[in-house]
């Protein structure tokens, strides 16, 4: 069955669903931040009646509509390529992922289309805290959407709440509260928010910053800094809180994504944690060279932040690919023993029900039940197929922590030269604050470069690898609708740039 997989077409698919999910989340976080930041303006203009601070909120909220436009655009097409490129996988846990997928768009096109025709077209025709209360109700709809979208994916990091039915072949719910409330799902969750939250403060400082440098909106960029960088403090604080969080849900739950995080590949108690690094490129599992070429570690750390303890032992790619008796743990290349006799069991029980033989049904599911946790390692031809690209997930994961320390420091200053009353004096931070608008991107992405290319092989995290999960497509149909992808959304990202561009040189209302 292995040997039978089309893995161009497969690395097609994978490529297909990376570009629709990182243009996706080009709009996303931004949607879910600006929410917020324009549900606090609006409510310093009802509180104060200051006419500048309405400007300021339709301003804001003008490139906060175009954003969540194109995000809507790409969220759709995002979701129906569960069902043309990975069949396979929607037909195994189409029983669990569609709940939080239809609960989400209950949100979506219900909660929050309603609110945000009353916030934008309802000035001057409802009250002034009717319209306050819809514009806190996008924000809330917006953030409680994501919230389904994140447990969905946070049961493929870690799969719970469900069973397998050998009859038709499928995960099915058995409690959608142990889906929903999901240690992973809830770190996630938060700590995707969070990073949102802070994308949006960067953004609002940089177009600030843009026009303090031209001289233009002065007042209007100094308060928008304000709040903003208040704002990115308070979620800065937030993010690296969830970030430890979700690295040691990580940690407890996806062992090989944290080993392949911190280059790790041989396990050790008082692991230390490296701060920075040059993979060596040449390094492959059990091998006695170096895993990199030069790093900066700090002693004794990653035991701490993996296990809550020091001197803990923390286990390497190498242990989880071949075992550690030691310290007790199981290899890849048993389990992938394991499951292939499970898939034999399962095969052989099938055909005993067909022909009607209850006595060998009977035996085989018996002996099945005790290896199908294994069963999605008997899809892997080798065991070190079970190790994700070990490169591309430690770069991606360092390049988002430096920049996430790097932002709340930017935000302390923007503070401290605006209270001081000469940041638009202070050019070198003004364009740094611009600067800082595409590294916030940067980080979003290389947020989700972890968090998806270090799970792989697995479509669902140790159940199902991804050669299994897609649809019987030929290379060249994949192919083709990559590309119509790829020329859409870049012409979907070029026309609302050229928008937001247009509309920030235009500037708020009433210039």
């Amino acid at each position: 069955m292995v040997e039978q997989i089309d893995l161009t077409q497969v690395n097609w698919a994978r490529a297909q669903f990376a570009l629709t999910a990182m243009y996706h989340w080009i709009f996303v976080p931004l949607t879910l931040g600006l929410s917020f930041l324009v549900a606090f303006f609006e409510s310093i203009y009802v509180r104060t009646g200051d006419e500048d601070w309405k400007r300021l909120t339709k301003f804001w909220m003008t490139l906060f509509g175009i954003n969540f436009a194109i995000g809507i655009a790409t969220g759709i097409i995002l979701e129906f390529q569960f069902g043309t490129n990975w069949s396979n996988y929607s037909w195994m846990v189409g029983d669990i992922f569609g709940a939080p997928l239809a609960i989400e768009g209950i949100f979506a096109f219900f909660l929050e289309a309603t609110f945000f025709a009353v916030m934008f077209f309802g000035w001057n025709r409802v009250s002034k805290g009717f319209h306050l209360f819809s514009t806190w109700m996008v924000a809330v709809g917006s953030n409680l959407s994501a919230v389904w979208i994140l447990v969905a994916n946070g049961w493929m990091q870690f799969p719970t709440g469900m069973a397998f039915n050998p009859d038709t072949a499928r995960f099915e719910m058995q409690n959608i509260t142990e889906v929903i409330f999901s240690p992973v799902a809830i770190s996630k969750f938060c700590h995707a928010t969070s990073s949102g939250f802070q994308l949006a403060a960067l953004f609002v400082v940089g177009i600030s910053s843009w026009f303090l440098l031209k001289g233009r909106h002065q007042l209007m960029a100094k308060r928008s800094i304000i709040v903003a960088s208040v704002f990115g403090l308070l979620a800065s604080a937030y993010v690296g809180f969830t970030g430890d969080e979700a690295a040691y849900s990580v940690a407890q739950k996806q062992p090989m994504k944290l080993a392949a995080m911190e280059g790790l590949f041989v396990g050790q108690k008082n692991a230390p944690l490296v701060a920075a690094g040059l993979i060596n490129s040449a390094k492959t599992p059990g091998d006695r060279q170096d895993a990199f070429i030069a790093e900066v570690k700090i002693p004794g750390l990653l035991s701490l932040l993996a296990n809550r303890e020091f001197g803990s032992f923390v286990p390497g790619v190498d242990d989880l690919v071949y075992g550690n008796k030691e310290e007790n743990i199981v290899g890849a290349q048993e389990r992938m023993e394991k499951g292939k006799i499970a898939i034999d069991l399962l095969r052989t029980y099938k055909e005993a029900s067909k022909n009607g033989d209850t006595k060998i049904a009977e035996a085989a599911l018996k002996a099945f039940n005790d290896y199908k946790d294994d069963m999605g390692y008997g899809y892997l031809s080798s065991p070190e197929q079970a190790m994700p690209p070990v490169g591309l997930t430690f770069y991606a994961f360092h390049i988002m922590v430096i920049l996430g320390t790097i932002f709340p420091l930017l935000f302390l200053l923007f503070l401290y030269f605006n209270f001081k009353g000469n940041i638009q004096y202070q050019q070198w931070l003004l364009y740094l604050g611009i600067l800082c608008v595409p590294l916030g991107y940067i980080a979003q992405q290389a947020g989700w470069v972890v968090a998806e290319v270090g799970r792989q092989p697995w479509a669902i995290q140790g159940l199902l690898p991804v050669t299994v999960a897609n649809s019987n497509l030929t290379t060249g149909t994949v192919q083709t609708t990559f590309f119509v992808f790829l020329g859409l959304f870049t012409l979907l990202m070029i026309a609302e740039i050229s928008i937001m561009v247009k509309q920030i040189q235009t500037g708020p209302e009433g210039e």
